[in-house]
């Protein structure tokens, strides 16, 4: 059986075909240019439409492509919000109950003179000396107060310690700060100087002015 001879391209023949063109009359062209001025202007139509409309349009597909996940998240954020409520709501409710109990252990002003008789019966109960006991001044926060007192006692070691256990136990929040112990040379005896810091809540009338102050400085500042 014989092969099929294939037609032999005239490389020559189509670059004449080519260079004869008369761009006045296209339809007496020959094929080969007839083809390529349709591919060229069909590269061409893929271009400009590239260019002047699917652009603007990809990029427009990709924003809102960008939106739609921003969305589907924020979604997934609300909806586990939304899940989570009951949840956040006893939290809150929790941390209410836990701050007003804390509240409680804060003396108000009217308290705090018998809360500085505890502490001294505390330390004369543990047969230590106060040779100091000199309250400072207030040093006011946001809803509380804060008193130190600078006191010296006198006594044995293991009294110290029991004397902070005590001071930890009371129904009042106080605090030991600034602890030093040393040894008089004289007769042995060892001393204790310490801080003591308790706290108050502010009443209504010094919350007042407390936000009255924040308000004026804000004021101040602004001009």
């Amino acid at each position: 059986m014989k092969k099929m001879a294939l037609p032999s391209l005239d490389l020559q023949g189509v670059l004449d075909d080519f260079r004869r063109l008369n761009p006045k009359d296209v339809g007496t062209w020959p094929l080969a240019p007839k083809i390529a001025a349709l591919v060229g202007m069909f590269i061409v139509l893929l271009v400009a439409g590239w260019w002047f409309v699917w652009q603007d349009q990809l990029d427009a597909l990709e924003i809102k492509k960008n939106e739609e996940t921003r969305l589907k998240e924020e979604f997934l954020n609300k909806k586990q919000q939304a899940v989570n409520l009951d949840l956040h709501k006893q939290q809150l409710n929790e941390i209410d109950r836990s701050f007003g109990a804390l509240l409680k252990q804060l003396p108000n002003k009217a308290e705090v003179e018998s809360l500085l008789v505890e502490i001294n019966q505390s330390g004369m109960g543990r047969g230590l000396q106060f040779e100091l006991f000199k309250p400072g001044a207030e040093i006011v926060k946001d809803f509380y107060a804060e008193l130190p007192i600078s006191v010296r006692l006198t006594g044995g070691y293991h009294d110290f310690g029991a004397f902070a256990g005590d001071i930890g136990r009371l129904s009042r929040i106080v605090t030991l700060n600034n602890l030093s112990i040393a040894t008089q040379q004289k007769d042995g005896t060892m001393v204790l100087d310490a801080v003591t810091k308790t706290f108050r809540y502010l009443d209504e009338e010094e919350l007042a002015r407390q936000r009255k102050a924040a308000a004026d400085a804000k004021k101040g500042g602004k001009k």
